[in-house]
């Protein structure tokens, strides 16, 4: 089995390969607009869908027109790659996959696509298209042989921060799965701590926005003052990119570390499926949990128990985990979200309000997947899929005619 890995690596272009690439991103954003403006036309007039040999037949008469030659000066395969991720983004967004295709803009990430015929690597050197000098990069990975590696595709991206990155997409073979633990685990997550297991354990939540408040709101304050199109103003709005970038780097590093962690110990992983994007509607917690990076979180686990051989279960976001006593089975009516801990009325069973979930999360799992234990309960688990079955535990029973 070949799976697609990638390596991101910090660059350090001279400045005419900057200055090849900077104005390769302005080609590609302008392919990508122009576009995704016609494709927006073409469907409001008619109705009708743009094919991706339309929009290669419109790029091949945009590089003969007066106004559009400059197209001729950078390689053509950034921009046909342009073509085929919008393509590729309007499938997902028909199919329900995706959000719909936006515009670019050049004060966020900009990056290119560079496929084989557009770039060489030899002895660990790498040479662009359009470049006479190989690109410089540190290579931070020690378990790969740089001089032996052969990429599919090249990236190479300029954050808003002004850092250059170079990232090799190379087919390898699948790794070996990990050896199994016997150990299943349930997660639940949350705001205050990030993570709660059926074992108990908790994991604390590390509010990286928080740490880094003060410091990102002076720099948005100086970065206001300073006068529009000013260079004040953008070596302020460099500032703002920076501490921005430091945040999410060390929220990925934790995610990381978390997920790889959780990998190792478990061979089986229940956790549930949120509305990550429906609960960020919510006013007063969409920074906290925007913060914690559920969505995430979720991907790394379900890339990573892929690939260590494990098995990643994600039970229905309508199950009351929450009001369900893990230890008799008794399904509260209301548990509001400021009550920590809570007895049973059945059992008299004095619960953790994370640590109860995450038991039954763990049961659901296990029901889900055809294995339902003796210890915990899992009454009310919802198949996935279409139709959803009544919850048996929803089901009221017949009203009793005297």
């Amino acid at each position: 089995m070949v799976v697609r890995t990638a390596y991101k690596c910090r660059a350090y272009p001279d400045p005419e390969q900057a200055a090849i690439f900077g104005r390769t991103f302005g080609c590609v954003r302008l392919v990508w607009n122009r576009t995704l403006a016609e494709r927006h036309r073409v469907w409001c007039t008619g109705g009708k869908r743009t094919s991706y040999k339309e929009t290669d037949a419109a790029l091949t008469a945009w590089k003969k027109t007066e106004e559009l030659a400059f197209l001729n000066e950078v390689s053509s395969v950034p921009l046909q790659q342009a073509l085929r991720h919008q393509h590729a983004a309007f499938a997902n967004f028909f199919a329900g996959r995706a959000r719909y295709p936006r515009f670019k803009t050049r004060n966020s990430r900009q990056s290119a696509h560079y496929t084989r015929s557009a770039f060489r690597m030899r002895e660990g050197e790498l040479r662009m298209a359009r470049t006479t000098a190989p690109l410089a990069f540190v290579w931070s990975f020690q378990g790969v042989d740089l001089a032996e590696l052969n990429p599919t595709m090249v990236v190479v991206s300029r954050e808003p921060d002004g850092r250059w990155y170079v990232t090799f997409a190379v087919d390898t073979d699948a790794p070996e799965p990990l050896p199994a633990t016997g150990h299943q685990i349930g997660i639940d997550l949350g705001v205050k701590d990030f993570a709660v297991t059926s074992d108990g354990n908790r994991i604390a939540n590390p509010r990286h926005m928080d740490k880094k408040e003060r410091n990102l709101a002076r720099y948005q304050r100086r970065m206001a003052r300073k006068q529009p199109g000013s260079a004040n103003r953008r070596k302020a709005k460099s500032k703002v990119a920076r501490a921005h970038r430091k945040v999410r780097a060390a929220r990925a590093d934790f995610l990381h570390r978390t997920s790889t962690d959780l990998v190792r110990q478990a061979d089986t992983i229940v956790i549930e499926d949120l509305n990550v994007s429906g609960m960020v509607q919510n006013r007063k917690l969409a920074r906290a949990i925007s913060d914690c990076g559920w969505g995430e979180f979720r991907r790394q686990l379900e890339y990573k128990c892929e690939r260590a051989g494990r098995t990643l279960v994600v039970i229905d976001r309508w199950y009351p985990s929450s009001k369900t006593c893990s230890a008799c089975g008794h399904l509260l009516a209301e548990l509001s979200l400021s009550t920590r801990r809570w007895t049973c009325p059945g059992c008299r069973t004095r619960h953790d309000r994370d640590a109860n979930a995450a038991k039954n999360i763990l049961a659901a799992g296990r029901a889900v997947a055809g294995d339902t234990p003796d210890d915990v309960c899992g009454a009310d688990v919802r198949r996935q899929g279409s139709p959803l079955p009544q919850s048996a535990a929803k089901q009221k029973h017949p009203r009793r005619e005297p």
